[in-house]
């Protein structure tokens, strides 16, 4: 019999099954902190560099976006973006619907802002009719617009701020919009998401009392709205972690294509809203704010300031409405006018009596041309056309092409958080990491617009 009891002058060595000292992978060899391997590999030659990837899940990276990072040390050596993630085929479904359902798709692509999504569709919609909207219609846009403008940069502020560490900023950002929130629904029924906007002018007129809401929501805004002021413009933190950080000039914007708060950030105020007037945007007084640092900080002042120019905007709109008096929210043509005059329900949803026996009850054909309006949607005259507005993150436009039916050929929108993404790399690339997350924060994508 063979004995198989160790001697005890015998050295032996414990073996984990489950931590073994090394083993081989299909990406190389991994060491374990368990064998005395570290000597070994602190004296092989290995590559300074490494490579992180930070998100599509990461608090920080504003969406579901991924940055793939190239580190030497802390220092940035090179950055990409890899999107995609939140691709939900907008574009591509409009093609499979009406003209008038597009919106409620196109709505869905920058959901931060997206009123303007639904302005720019609409105005190349309407370019393609050769219709008019009526006064009363474009001064609300202009109304809801700059509303939203308020919404989406407080957004930008508070997940800033959030990402940033300064969460009273996050806190305080997104009780502010809440108050936008709050007022979209009432004006529009909505929060989000609102196909409020219609080709031809607007699905409904604006509820009773709103005169008097909007103008309680601008006292409070001209009320808190200096608070941040004090609570970050001035802090000594915030400014550290934001002057001299993502820096891009003007000349690096035009090259990439830039526009929004990052172009008037480096010192060119274009604007389209002034530049190349839309709507009625040419009968307000406003002014474009711009700086010339070019970095995180300029474009988080400048955001706060366009805030205050679109609460004067808002107040300019309520005035002009209130002037016009009662009239036309929809062009006055039944072959394009959908829906006809809404009324919406006691409980919110669905039609009012009134309007189902207004519809049924005038004739058969009225009844008919209602149903086939609805159903099937009113023919485009066959060509092109681009119209572009001037939206929270820069110049968002769209492309349309019909071939004279009742759908589109081809829906494309030029998102400015596409666009501006490109940035990203010009800012963050010989920075800090840490740095990667301020600079991200002041591009202010967002990813459902970029993917779409």
């Amino acid at each position: 019999m063979t004995d198989t009891r160790t001697d005890a002058t015998t050295p032996t060595t414990p073996q984990d099954p489950y931590a073994a000292p090394e083993r081989e992978t299909t990406e190389g060899t991994v060491y374990t902190v368990t064998g005395g391997d570290w000597d070994t590999l602190v004296d092989s030659e290995h590559d300074d560099r490494i490579v992180i990837n930070m998100g599509p899940q990461h608090p920080s990276t504003h969406g579901v976006l991924r940055l793939v990072l190239e580190l030497e040390g802390e220092t940035v050596t090179q950055a990409r973006s890899v999107i995609g993630y939140l691709h939900t085929g907008i574009e591509k479904n409009c093609e499979y619907r009406t003209w008038t359902q597009g919106v409620t798709f196109v709505t869905r692509a920058d959901y931060l802002s997206p009123l303007f999504n639904e302005a720019a569709y609409c105005m190349g919609v309407e370019k393609l009719l050769g219709v008019e909207v009526p006064a009363r219609a474009e001064h609300i846009r202009v109304l809801l617009q700059e509303l939203n403008r308020i919404g989406s940069h407080l957004v930008a502020l508070a997940t800033g701020g959030m990402e940033l560490g300064a969460l009273t900023g996050m806190t305080s950002g997104f009780r502010e919009r809440e108050e936008v929130l709050h007022l979209l629904e009432f004006l529009t029924g909505l929060r989000m998401n609102h196909a409020f906007i219609r080709p031809g002018g607007l699905a409904q007129d604006l509820p009773d009392g709103w005169q008097e809401r909007v103008r309680e929501f601008l006292a409070v805004m001209n009320k808190r709205l200096p608070d941040y002021d004090k609570l970050l413009t001035g802090q000594p933190i915030w400014k550290q972690r934001l002057e001299g950080i993502g820096y891009l000039p003007v000349d690096g914007c035009l090259a990439l294509g830039v526009s929004g708060p990052i172009l008037r950030s480096a010192g060119l105020a274009w604007d389209l809203r002034k530049h190349m007037p839309y709507s009625v945007y040419d009968q307000y007084d406003f002014e474009v704010p711009t700086a010339t640092e070019a970095d995180c900080y300029a474009r988080y002042k400048l955001r706060v300031a366009e805030i205050h120019e679109s609460l004067k905007l808002m107040e300019q709109a309520v005035a002009k409405i209130d002037e016009l008096g009662p009239g036309r929210v929809m062009v006055d043509d039944p072959k394009v006018a959908w829906p006809a005059q809404l009324s919406v329900g006691s409980d919110g949803m669905g039609n009012t009596l009134e309007h189902v026996r207004k519809i049924m009850g005038q004739s058969m054909e009225s009844l008919i041309h209602h149903f086939k309006l609805v159903t099937e949607g009113f023919h485009v005259p066959p060509g092109q056309a681009y119209a572009a507005v001037e939206s929270p993150r820069g110049e968002i436009g769209a492309h349309l092409v019909s071939d004279g039916g009742t759908r589109p050929v081809r829906v494309h929108l030029r998102d400015p958080s596409f666009v501006n993404l490109q940035a990203m790399p010009a800012m963050s690339e010989g920075g800090l990491v840490a740095d990667v997350i301020a600079a991200v924060a002041s591009i202010d994508p967002v990813m459902g617009g970029c993917d779409r």
